[in-house]
């Protein structure tokens, strides 16, 4: 891709023909151009590092599985495999992957031009060969291996290795092509710093970057409409509500260091996205330690925020919310049965109540409950706090409530998907204090739907649990959730899955 791809621009043609209708703002708080760029990017993609993770894994096993068929084919398939081989193939198989992460083989660059780098995959692969002689020299157990063995296991591995890279790279190009595997990044600040910016990341090869616009609040006549081909798409303030609908993965700052008011106020508007967040460095004149730097090509960036749980971390939280439902859903399901029952006895109307809630990255997403009111008496805005002896709330709704059995359903939201077992736990959609929705009461309340929320979470455990009837408990509740995303870790998530039995003990403030 060193030219660059035309899907990759906006032609001033398109440009201009959407601008007719730009001062239009639609419900969403973006004009209708924003709107339309937007929609565009709705869906997911494929994350380069998920990518180059998932080839990690699957060249490991072909490595393994090419030198157990060098045996079998050598030696005969029904032929005794003593332990020393396997154990051998393993290593070196490990030791090769190891080698060529060292040398950045798993670089996307790399996997797709794979011809430019054969070298320096015979190279480690050859290493890892090397590195197995000597050890099992110095180990004395050289004898026990056969050396033609492992000669045609070496030949074999090699062209099975090369022909799985050349076979890899047309797939990357294509879903670069199509959109499929990039990373999709908005410019934050027009005029010719952001052009600046953008000719630097479009002179490197291969660049896994699709510029999706920019934002500035300046005038036309301090920031052009259109910068480098691409157009401007709003203020700031809509970038939030753009980030919103589109699938954004990064957000670039082209404004210099020394500019740090400026710099100051666009983060803290920008920090509640669930993006990464980077500073361009490309044109400072501040230098930095090499290590203070993250790199697109050769365009150096300063990290200021990361998307929390993201990448493998992300497949690992999902993996645990997965098998953990289900044992949810085992353990519970007569306790489930029962309060089903009880619901159905108690009162006319549905056994499951469902309300809409903000999930990631303010989605709204639909979550279910056991009724615990009156059917005619329900309120899925959440507009109206329950309290204390709420006459709304049924006898068998009062206890399910104090127990929290009433959340149990949420375990079909995790398994599903729109929840996750353990963060920030979701709000209604229209809750409200004092008259005032939570986000008009808490700054910088929004980031707490940087991360999927939770059926149970870090506040919940340390009791901010219940009715929110104060400002200073959204507060604090919304500190507590901030503090997991910041510090979020597997075993943090199964601390907090098995203390939650425990501290719902204390019912004090659930009714």
């Amino acid at each position: 891709m060193n030219e660059i791809d035309p899907a990759r621009r906006f032609t001033a043609a398109a440009v201009r023909k959407l601008e007719a209708s730009a001062t239009k703002e639609t419900p969403a708080g973006i004009n209708e151009v924003a709107r339309q760029v937007a929609s565009q990017y709705r869906r997911d993609t494929m994350s380069p590092v998920m990518v180059s993770g998932v080839v990690r894994l699957i060249e490991l096993a072909l490595m393994f599985a090419s030198g157990l068929a060098a045996y079998f084919w050598y030696v005969g398939v029904f032929q005794y495999l003593p332990w020393q081989y396997p154990l051998a193939i393993a290593s070196i198989s490990l030791l090769a992957v190891i080698l060529l992460d060292v040398a950045d083989g798993y670089q996307i660059a790399a996997l797709m031009r794979p011809f430019n780098h054969v070298g320096r995959i015979v190279l480690c692969w050859s290493a890892a060969f090397a590195l197995m002689a000597v050890a099992a020299f110095f180990m004395k157990m050289s004898q026990d291996y056969s050396r033609v063995l492992f000669a045609i296991w070496f030949a074999a591995g090699l062209a099975l290795l090369l022909v799985f890279r050349l076979v890899l790279s047309r797939l990357i190009r294509r879903w670069a092509r199509d959109g499929r595997m990039e990373r999709r990044a908005v410019i934050v600040g027009g005029g010719k710093a952001a052009e600046t910016l953008i000719r630097s990341v479009e002179k490197q090869p291969y660049n896994d970057i699709r510029i999706c616009g920019i934002f500035d609040d300046r005038d036309d006549s301090r920031s052009p409409p259109i910068v480098a081909g691409y157009p401007k798409l709003g203020t700031i303030s809509e970038l939030i509500a753009f980030a919103r609908i589109a699938r954004i993965d990064m957000l670039i700052v082209s404004l210099p260091i020394t500019a740090e008011t400026r710099v100051l106020q666009l983060l803290k508007k920008l920090w509640v996205l669930p993006v990464d967040i980077r500073l361009s460095a490309h044109s400072n004149a501040l230098q930095f330690r090499p290590r203070s730097y993250s790199y697109i090509g050769a365009v150096p960036m300063l990290d200021i925020f990361d998307k929390p749980i993201n990448g493998w971390d992300s497949v690992a939280k999902r993996a645990f919310d997965i098998v953990f439902s289900i044992i949810g859903i085992v353990l519970f399901s007569p306790v489930m049965l029962a309060t089903a029952i009880a619901i159905k006895l108690d009162s006319k109307g549905p056994v499951l109540f469902k309300q809409k809630r903000h999930g990631f990255n303010n989605e709204v997403v639909e979550v279910y409950k056991f009724r615990s009111m009156y059917a005619e008496q329900s309120d899925p805005t959440a507009r109206k706090t329950v309290t204390k002896n709420d006459p709304r709330v049924t006898r068998v709704g009062r206890f399910i409530r104090k127990t929290s059995i009433d959340e149990l359903p949420q375990f079909f939201n995790s398994l599903f998907g729109s929840l996750s077992l353990v963060g920030p736990r979701p709000h209604a959609v229209a809750a409200q204090s004092h008259n005032l929705l939570y986000n008009e009461v808490v700054d910088g309340y929004f980031a707490r739907h940087k991360v999927k929320p939770g059926v149970t979470g870090w506040a919940q455990i340390n009791g901010w649990r219940g009715e929110m009837d104060t400002n200073e408990k959204i507060r604090m509740r919304t500190e507590y959730d901030l503090f997991y995303i910041e510090n979020w870790s597997m075993l943090f998530d199964l601390k907090i899955l098995l203390l939650t039995p425990v501290r719902l003990l204390n019912t004090e403030n659930a009714y």
